[in-house]
């Protein structure tokens, strides 16, 4: 138990790490666009959910919520960073759901089926959309004049900008995530006898 504990703990120290670089290097946890950014960085906190459970994927998730905020103060890469990622409630609440909810569907396919990998791919597909539905609506409830002015649009045409945004941004996310993090967990997973037991 000791042992298992440790190697838990430990786990959750290096995702932590990495995704506290991701938040901070362009490139390596997003990909800057200029119009808005695509994001990879969710692919670490599924990983965390589906290897060590909802709680630590949550926490992940905050971390990379707080990465996104100094992100957005220090060093912003699009034209809305400093208006709307400075808020936790954008910046943190949705990250911290990624990890709750995809660990919860994964934990659910693992106890009422055999079907880990399918439960794998579907609870980062989910969670690759939480992160895009929850940043983006909460995005749409709270700044939408500054929003409609930053991309020099009507704010009743806002709608329709964030559905292209869904469809250019989210579903390319939602694919890299289905691909990639089950793969990565898969590995981890087979890798110690302590984890997924």
């Amino acid at each position: 138990m000791r042992k298992r504990n440790a190697y838990r703990t430990a786990i959750l120290g290096i995702l932590i790490a990495i995704i506290f670089v991701q938040s901070m290097v362009p490139f390596l946890g997003f990909i800057p666009t200029g119009f808005i950014n695509i994001t990879i960085i969710h692919i670490t906190v599924i990983v965390a959910a589906i290897v060590l459970g909802p709680k630590d994927g949550a926490i992940v998730g905050l971390v990379w919520g707080i990465g996104t905020i100094i992100r957005a103060f220090t060093s912003p890469t699009s034209i809305i960073d400093t208006t709307v990622f400075t808020n936790p409630i954008v910046a943190v609440l949705p990250r911290i759901a990624v990890g709750l909810i995809a660990g919860w569907i994964y934990l659910w396919f693992k106890k009422h089926t055999n079907k880990k990998l399918l439960g794998m791919a579907i609870a980062s597909g989910v969670g690759s959309l939480v992160n895009t539905v929850l940043v983006l609506g909460l995005m749409r409830m709270m700044y939408a004049t500054a929003m409609a002015q930053a991309y020099a649009t009507q704010t009743d045409l806002l709608n329709k900008l964030l559905l292209v945004i869904v469809g250019t941004n989210g579903i390319p996310e939602m694919i890299a995530a289905i691909v990639i993090a089950p793969a990565i967990a898969t590995a981890i997973l087979k890798s110690n006898k302590f984890l997924d037991a």
